[in-house]
């Protein structure tokens, strides 16, 4: 590799921030938003195959890989906190215009980053992340009586997200190739998962995640307002999220390019070289136009 990555730290906001970065500093950049319960390494088959045109830059969030991870009495787990710390690593290490690529958690995350930014964001591009209430699927029953009433099922809820057979099947989904999937992907996970304090900090934050499915309307309006150049690719055994979600953005903004992919909700794990592919002919067509 011409531009290995390189596996750094810095300090916001009295965090210790975690991040991955490959390719030349002044090529175009790309910010890359990670999922529930991986971090900044699902997007290693990225960086080895993108670092020689772009700036590929991954954070940890709070609470995820190897990012400080405080208790949730000294930190407060939200969607809104994430966004926060993640603005300040952009502006931290000089990302001032980036393209935006969401996954999971990163679609709220990333989201709200546009809102607030929307002169730093180039180009989004979304895989397997919702933004419409119908693109949660059937899983998300237990979630919601979560949200509804915490007491009565937290205990249900942390084994529905955070055991070993649910970090499993995030990866595997419907796939009937199971074979494709190394499992190293979900065993690492778990054992970031199985730390102490991390099933208090990942279901306080769970908790929040209604407050995203209440920012939906406003995420929809945005992009049927601005239609941001959009890229969406989209795992199809994905168990997490409805195969619907993919169309739904090309409501809001009809130019979307989508693309539904052999995968799951990780969908990297099975079709990097096709993403890498999608991604570089999508950036080198709308960066003329921005």
């Amino acid at each position: 590799m011409r531009h290995p990555t390189h596996y750094r730290t810095t300090d916001i906001d009295g965090l210790s921030i975690f991040y991955r970065e490959a390719g030349p500093a002044d090529a175009p950049a790309v910010l890359l938003l990670h999922g529930l319960p991986s971090s900044s390494r699902m997007f290693e088959p990225l960086l080895q195959r993108l670092s020689d045109r772009y700036r590929l830059v991954a954070p940890d969030y709070p609470g995820f890989g190897h990012s400080d991870a405080p208790a949730p009495g000294d930190f407060s787990y939200t969607f809104d906190r994430l966004a926060d710390v993640i603005a300040g690593f952009t502006e931290k290490i000089g990302l001032s215009r980036y393209s935006l690529y969401m996954q999971d958690y990163g679609g709220p995350v990333g989201f709200r980053l546009a809102l607030a930014h929307p002169d730093r964001v180039e180009t989004l591009i979304i895989q397997n992340a919702v933004a419409h209430d119908e693109g949660l699927g059937k899983i998300w029953a237990a979630r919601r009586a979560f949200w509804a009433d915490r007491a009565a099922h937290e205990a249900a809820l942390r084994t529905n997200l955070l055991s070993l057979e649910t970090t499993r099947s995030r990866h595997l989904g419907s796939d009937p190739r199971t074979d494709r999937y190394d499992p190293d992907l979900w065993t690492d996970e778990f054992a970031f998962l199985d730390r102490e304090g991390q099933a208090d900090i990942q279901t306080e934050l769970f908790f929040d995640y209604r407050n995203n499915v209440a920012s939906y309307p406003a995420w929809q309006a945005w992009m049927r307002e601005t239609r941001p150049s959009m890229l969406v690719l989209w795992g199809k055994y994905d168990p997490s999220f409805d195969l619907s979600e993919a169309d739904a953005y090309r409501r809001d903004v009809p130019d979307a390019e989508v693309h539904i992919l052999d995968g799951g909700h990780f969908v990297l794990d099975t079709a990097a070289d096709e993403i890498a592919e999608l991604m570089d002919a999508f950036l080198k067509k709308h960066r003329g136009r921005l």
